[in-house]
């Protein structure tokens, strides 16, 4: 098994960098526990799978061993992938309410760039590793292109109000060009640090955990966007979704919200 020859093969094939190596660990941990890639090995590999994690870690896991597949044009042994339940309701959605909570204590205690974070993520729908992207060019511009997978673009708007506070923010630091999202090094912050100090601030101010995290904020901007203006193809475009079926998803209720219009509701 050549590693690095399929690693390049990854990389050609325009996968993100987490995708690559979440591969590269399935197919080496294959390997190493179960050696050759025959038909047998495969199946007792998904029976391993299927006994230990979820739908969607097992999917993911698949989608590495099936990539491994195609590399060595063995795309028979392809695995299927299991079927996972659609729940009919969103989880772990930070509601508007402490969406706004949040944003508010962070601005009155001086963590400026924690709640431009914050609004960023909730305002533009930003994915975080699109949300470091972001330039002081581009708050200017008022947008940032960006290239997706098939050479499609798609491009991240920045809503005025947020675009007009975020340059005197960058001003005021002295920020004339490049990344506007720096750690004390100036460098730019990670992924990972963002999820982290996310869930400190969660803690610092009695919200929920669980719905403090990055995505969560992509989750309330796609929620917000459909009850404002209810164009859901249009949201599938800003949010850079294939096929509008990711998209429909939104129109759910969050499971909190589902709780509360039955307490209301159901008096009898």
């Amino acid at each position: 098994m050549d590693i690095n020859k399929f690693e390049n093969f990854l990389v050609k094939s325009d996968l993100a960098k987490n995708t690559v190596t979440s591969y590269l660990w399935t197919v080496n941990h294959f390997a190493v526990n179960y050696g050759e890639f025959n038909k047998e090995n495969l199946l007792a590999y998904k029976g391993f799978l299927v006994e230990h994690f979820k739908p969607q870690t097992i999917n993911l896991r698949l989608q590495g061993i099936n990539k491994y597949l195609e590399f060595i044009k063995k795309e028979k042994l392809k695995l299927k992938f299991v079927k996972v339940q659609q729940k009919n309701f969103l989880e772990n959605v930070i509601s508007d309410a402490d969406y706004k909570f949040l944003k508010s204590k962070l601005k009155n205690d001086g963590y400026l760039e924690w709640y431009f974070v914050v609004w960023f993520l909730t305002a533009t729908g930003a994915r975080v590793s699109e949300l470091l992207q972001i330039k002081v060019e581009h708050v200017q511009l008022g947008y940032l292109d960006m290239y997706t997978k098939g050479g499609k673009i798609r491009r991240l708007y920045i809503p005025k109000k947020l675009r007009e506070e975020a340059i005197v923010w960058n001003e005021e630091r002295g920020i004339v060009t490049g990344y506007i999202f720096l750690n004390r090094f100036g460098e730019r912050i990670t992924t990972r640090g963002i999820a982290m100090q996310l869930k400190h601030f969660a803690s610092r101010y009695g919200l929920n955990p669980k719905v403090v995290y990055p995505h969560s904020f992509r989750h309330r901007f796609a929620k917000n966007f459909l009850e404002k203006y209810n164009d859901i193809a249009l949201l599938a475009d800003l949010m850079g979704h294939e096929s509008i079926e990711t998209t429909r998803i939104y129109l759910r209720r969050t499971s909190m919200e589902q709780q509360m219009i039955v307490d209301k509701v159901v008096v009898w």
